[in-house]
């Protein structure tokens, strides 16, 4: 069984997270979406939010694409929890070339710490390049419409936490 891991803070899940769930699911038989406590980020959401609202989002990707996707929270090194879930491949989306960049550098990093576990990139889709979870938090503080970003339960998430229902 091919079991890739696709981590992240999701804070919040955005169409570009979504779009490469759906895409990293099209190559393994089991997608585990790590959601990463990173308590130095301060997150809008906490852990338990952001796990319900990848399972919400992700249930019906799963009859899609044929792969089980399963979320599976984590603290400790991506390669670390690649070993726990059974991750042969670590899928990471790209954006830009900048992020090309850290990616690289995080490769060089987990390939020493285990060259057994691969990493997959794949570029976001055209129409999903520019967003960021952190860009979608700050047009939404600032009164902006991030209906073009997220889904509708998820936006209405982000707006009710920030007190703008």
């Amino acid at each position: 069984m091919r079991i890739g891991l696709y981590p992240g803070t999701f804070d919040p899940v955005t169409l570009g997270h979504l779009d490469i769930i759906k895409r990293g699911a099209a190559l393994v038989d089991r997608l585990v979406i790590g959601v990463a406590i990173n308590r130095d980020k301060g997150p809008l959401f906490d852990l338990e939010e952001r796990v319900e609202m990848i399972e919400a989002e992700c249930a019906s990707l799963s009859c899609e694409t044929g792969a089980e996707i399963v979320v599976h929270p984590f603290e400790n090194l991506l390669i670390d929890c690649a070993k726990d879930v059974g991750a042969q491949i670590i899928v990471r989306g790209l954006r830009a070339v900048a992020d090309f960049e850290y990616e690289y550098q995080m490769v060089g990093m987990n390939r020493s710490l285990d060259d057994s576990v691969e990493t997959v990139f794949l570029m976001a889709e055209a129409r999903h390049q520019a967003i960021a979870s952190k860009l979608v938090k700050e047009i939404a503080r600032l009164d902006g419409d991030i209906s073009k970003f997220v889904t509708p339960l998820v936006r209405e998430r982000v707006l009710a936490r920030l007190g703008k229902t």
